[in-house]
C-alpha cells in the first residue's frame, strides 16, 4: 500500500514540480557528460602530446567534480525542503488518519528511491546522448581526426555518477527523516494559513548600509579594475570578501527599502496590481537575502568563467595564425655577450644538424648594451614609474636587433618591413601592460643612447611586432636600431628561425618528432655545450608543439569553464524557480481573493510575469555589474593569451545564460501560472 501511495504522490508531483525533476535530470546528465569526456573515443586518436593534455583535463574535471557534487547535493537538499513544505497538509492528513511518522518516512524513502532511479536513468540516457555531441566538440577543440570517431559509453563515468548521486539521495533521505520526526500536527494544519510577515526595516539603517556597501564595492572595483597591477593575492582575497559582504548588505537594504520607496510613489504603487506585486516581491527578497547573495555571486562566477574560458581559447587560436608564422625556432639567450656565439654549430657538434631539415630560414643575433637598461629608457619618467610599478626589473638590459636582420625575418614571416633614419629607433612591443608603460615614456619623445649613439624614437608609441614564434603576446620590448649602431658589437643571443623542407602536414609532423626527440636527448647533457658556462638558456620551439599546447590549454579552459558555468547556472535557476513555485503554492488564496474583488485574469497573469521577472533579474543585474569589473581584472590576467576575442566570448556567454537562466524563468512562470489556476 505504501508503495502504491508513493507512486500516486509522484504522479501528482510531476506537473507541479517539473522544475525539480528537470534539475535532477540535467544535473545527472551534465555530471556524466563532463566525467565521460576523457574516456571518449576521440581521446584515443590524438598524438602523444594531446593524450597528455587529455590526462590533465581528466584530472581537472575529476577534482572539479568533487566541488560540483557538493553544489548539486546542496541543491537537491534545498529542493527537498520546498517539496516537504508543499505537502504539509498531506502529511497532516496522514497523521489525522492515524499513520505513524515512521510510515510517513517510509513513503518519503520510497519516493526518493523512485525519483532517484528515474532521474538517474533518464539523466544518464540524456548524458550518453549529449556526450556524443561533446565528443565532436572534443575533436574540434583538439583538431583530431573525426573519421575515426565511434559511439562510446563510459562505464567509469556511469559508476562515478551513480555513486555520487546515490550519496546525495542518501543525505536527502536522512534530511527528510529528521524533518518528519519534528512534525507537529497543529503546524502542518495551519501552514497554508500562515503568511510571511513583511517586516519594515528602519529606512535610515537601510539607506546607511546601502551607501556603505556601494562605497565598499566602488573601492573594491577600483582596486581590481584600475590598480590591478599592484594587487597581491592576499589583497585580492580581501577585495573578494568585501564584494561578498557588500552584496549581502545591498540585498538586505534593498529588501527593506524597496517596498517603502514604491509606497512613496503613490501613483505607481496604486496602479493596476502594483501594490500586490511589490508586496509579493518584497516578501520573497526579505526571506531570501542570503540565498540571493549566493545566487548573485554564483552568476558572477559563471559569467567570468565562461567569458574568460571562451576568450582564452578563441584568442589563442587566432594568435597561432598571427604569432606563429614559421615552423621552428632555435635560440640561445645568454646573461652576457659572447664573441664566438654559434648555437647552430653547437647543435651540429652534438649530433643535430638543424640546417639539414630547414628549407628557408633566417639566422641573426640580438644584443644587449649593459649601459642601456630599462631604467635608462625610462629617463625622466623613472621616478613616476617606480612609484607606480615597483615590481618591474629596471636594471635589465634592453634587447636590440639590427634593422636589416629584422626586415629579413619579416620577409620570412610574410610581414611588412620597417624603415628608419640613421638617428632613429623603433620600439616593438605586443604585451599590453608593458606596452602601456612604454607608450607613456615614448609620448615625451624619449631619446636613448646605445653603444654611444644617440637615437630618438620614430614613433610616439610602440609598434606591434615580435621576433620569437609563440601563441601568446609575450614581447615586452625589442628595439630595432640602424645597422651601424650594432656594427662590431658582441651579441648575447643567437636565433635560427625557419620552415621545414617538407610541405605537407604529415611529413612536417614526422620531421618535428625526429628533431624534438634528438633535442631532448641532447638537453640531458647540457654540459656538452660551451654556451652553458656563460649562463642563460637554450630554447627550441616548433609551430606544431606550440599549437598542441595552445589548443590543449584552450580546450582545458573551455571544458572547465563550461562545467562550472553550467552547474552554477542550473543551481541558480533551480533555487529561484523552487522558491517562486513554493510562493505560488502559498499564494493560491491571495490570487483567489484578487479574482473575487474583480481582478482581470489577464492582469493577474501580467502581475505573476512581472513578479517572476523581477525576482530572476535582481541577482542577475548585480552579477552583471560585478562582472564588468571582474572581466576587467580577468582581461589583465588573460592578456598574455590575448583578449581580442573577448567581445565574442561575452556574446556567447550571454546566449548560454539566456537559454538556461531564461529557460528556468519561463518554465517557472508557466508552472506558477498553472498552480494559481488550480482552484479558480
Amino acid at each position: 500500500m505504501l508503495f502504491k501511495l508513493s507512486l500516486s504522490n509522484i504522479r501528482k508531483s510531476l506537473r507541479d514540480y517539473a522544475i525539480y525533476f528537470f534539475t535532477l535530470i540535467i544535473g545527472v546528465s551534465v555530471f556524466y557528460v563532463f566525467n565521460a569526456v576523457s574516456g571518449q573515443v576521440a581521446m584515443t586518436v590524438f598524438d602523444t602530446d594531446s593524450r597528455e593534455i587529455a590526462r590533465i583535463l581528466r584530472m581537472g574535471i575529476s577534482a572539479l567534480s568533487v566541488f560540483v557534487a557538493g553544489v548539486l547535493g546542496l541543491l537537491i537538499v534545498y529542493a527537498s525542503r520546498f517539496l516537504m513544505k508543499r505537502r504539509n497538509k498531506e502529511f497532516a492528513l496522514y497523521l489525522l488518519l492515524g499513520m505513524s511518522k515512521g510510515k510517513i518516512s517510509v513513503i518519503l524513502l520510497l519516493e526518493t528511491v523512485i525519483i532517484g532511479l528515474g532521474s538517474l536513468g533518464v539523466g544518464l540516457l540524456l548524458g550518453i546522448g549529449l556526450s556524443q555531441i561533446m565528443s565532436a566538440l572534443v575533436v574540434s577543440l583538439f583538431e583530431a581526426d573525426m573519421t575515426r570517431y565511434q559511439f562510446m559509453v563510459s562505464g567509469e563515468a556511469i559508476v562515478s555518477t551513480v555513486i555520487c548521486f546515490a550519496i546525495m539521495y542518501l543525505v536527502v533521505m536522512i534530511f527528510n527523516s529528521v524533518v518528519i520526526s519534528r512534525f507537529k500536527l497543529i503546524d502542518l494544519m495551519q501552514s497554508g494559513k500562515k503568511s510571511e510577515q513583511i517586516k519594515l526595516k528602519n529606512p535610515w539603517i537601510c539607506i546607511a548600509l546601502f551607501l556603505l556597501a556601494a562605497a565598499a564595492l566602488v573601492y573594491a572595483y577600483y582596486q581590481v579594475g584600475w590598480n590591478y597591477i599592484e594587487v597581491t593575492y592576499k589583497e585580492m582575497s580581501l577585495y573578494i570578501a568585501i564584494g561578498a559582504v557588500s552584496t549581502f548588505l545591498i540585498f538586505w537594504s534593498v529588501s527593506g527599502m524597496l517596498l517603502r520607496i514604491m509606497m512613496s510613489m503613490k501613483k505607481v504603487y496604486y496602479s493596476s496590481l502594483n501594490a500586490f506585486i511589490f508586496r509579493q516581491i518584497s516578501s520573497k527578497v526579505n526571506t531570501m537575502v542570503f540565498s540571493m547573495t549566493v545566487i548573485c555571486l554564483m552568476l558572477f562566477v559563471t559569467i567570468c568563467a565562461l567569458s574568460g574560458a571562451f576568450s582564452m581559447r578563441n584568442s589563442m587560436n587566432a594568435n597561432l595564425k598571427e604569432l606563429c608564422p614559421a615552423d621552428f625556432e632555435l635560440s640561445v639567450n645568454l646573461n652576457k655577450p659572447v664573441q664566438s656565439l654559434d648555437i647552430v654549430s653547437e647543435f651540429n657538434d652534438n649530433g643535430l644538424d638543424i640546417v639539414a631539415y630547414a628549407g628557408e630560414y633566417e639566422r641573426f643575433y640580438t644584443y644587449g648594451d649593459s649601459d642601456f637598461t630599462f631604467e635608462n629608457f625610462c629617463g625622466l619618467d623613472l621616478e613616476r614609474l617606480k612609484s607606480q610599478f615597483q615590481f618591474l626589473d629596471y636594471s635589465a638590459s634592453e634587447q636590440l636587433i639590427r634593422l636589416s636582420d629584422y626586415n629579413a625575418l619579416m620577409k620570412l614571416y610574410g610581414k611588412e618591413p620597417l624603415s628608419m633614419n640613421d638617428d632613429e629607433y623603433i620600439l616593438l612591443c605586443n604585451f599590453k601592460s608593458m606596452r602601456a608603460i612604454r607608450d607613456s615614456v615614448l609620448e615625451t619623445g624619449s631619446d636613448i643612447t646605445v653603444y654611444g649613439h644617440v637615437l630618438h624614437s620614430k614613433y610616439r608609441e610602440c609598434q606591434d611586432g615580435f621576433i620569437s614564434i609563440s601563441a601568446q603576446h609575450t614581447n615586452t620590448g625589442i628595439f630595432v636600431v640602424p645597422d651601424n649602431v650594432l656594427e662590431g658589437q658582441i651579441p648575447n643571443s643567437d636565433y635560427f628561425i625557419g620552415n621545414y623542407k617538407e610541405q605537407d602536414d604529415t611529413s612536417k609532423k614526422e620531421t618535428d618528432g625526429i628533431i624534438i626527440k634528438k633535442y631532448n636527448e641532447m638537453m640531458k647533457s647540457l654540459h656538452n655545450f660551451s654556451v652553458g658556462e656563460y649562463g642563460g638558456h637554450i630554447t627550441f620551439n616548433t609551430k606544431i608543439d606550440i599549437a598542441n599546447a595552445a589548443i590543449g590549454l584552450g580546450a582545458i579552459a573551455t571544458f572547465l569553464g563550461l562545467y562550472i558555468g553550467l552547474v552554477f547556472l542550473i543551481a541558480c535557476g533551480a533555487i529561484l524557480a523552487l522558491k517562486e513555485l513554493s510562493e505560488s503554492v502559498d499564494s493560491i488564496g491571495r490570487y483567489e481573493i484578487l479574482r473575487k474583488i474583480g481582478a482581470d485574469e489577464n492582469d493577474i497573469s501580467k502581475s505573476l510575469f512581472r513578479q517572476t521577472g523581477i525576482f530572476f533579474l535582481l541577482p542577475l543585474i548585480l552579477a552583471c555589474v560585478h562582472s564588468v569589473f571582474g572581466m576587467k581584472y580577468a582581461s589583465f590576467l588573460l592578456e598574455i593569451f590575448g583578449t581580442e576575442k573577448i567581445a565574442e566570448s561575452i556574446a556567447v556567454t550571454s546566449i548560454i545564460i539566456l537559454l538556461i537562466y531564461g529557460g528556468y524563468f519561463l518554465i517557472t512562470y508557466y508552472c506558477s501560472k498553472g498552480i494559481i489556476k488550480e482552484r479558480k
